[in-house]
């Protein structure tokens, strides 16, 4: 159920090399993935605990819950977004994507898993 919701949201960003539901621990559940060169098990990991880390700061700070965190790199954005209680989406998407339409299309992905993972 879950590859083939990751796989339809995919196919509808321009750009995106992969797409993955991650646990709170970091780990992928599903993924759908363009590049196998991709380690999407270590940027699953490492993308989720700076998340934890940066949602813990702005708790802190009283700025409300973190929805979503990205990273720009010279080669990819990694787009981090909250989905439901311990679940994540990571999107890896190529240089020179319309993070706009990703944005979009990770709310509404998020918005079709929550219902299934609570």
């Amino acid at each position: 159920m879950f590859l083939e919701r990751l796989g339809r949201v995919i196919k509808r960003i321009d750009g995106a090399l992969a797409l993955a539901l991650v646990d709170g621990d970091g780990i992928p559940i599903e993924a759908v993935n363009s590049r196998p060169e991709i380690d999407l098990e270590a940027l699953a990991a490492e993308s989720v605990m700076q998340m934890r880390s940066v949602a813990a700061a702005h708790s802190e700070l009283g700025a409300g819950p973190l929805r979503h965190y990205c990273v720009e790199t010279d080669s990819q954005t990694l787009m981090v977004s909250f989905v439901a209680e311990g679940y994540y989406l990571l999107l890896v998407l190529d240089q020179g994507s319309n993070l706009g339409r990703a944005r979009f299309e990770l709310r509404r992905a998020q918005l079709l898993l929550e219902q299934d993972l609570r």
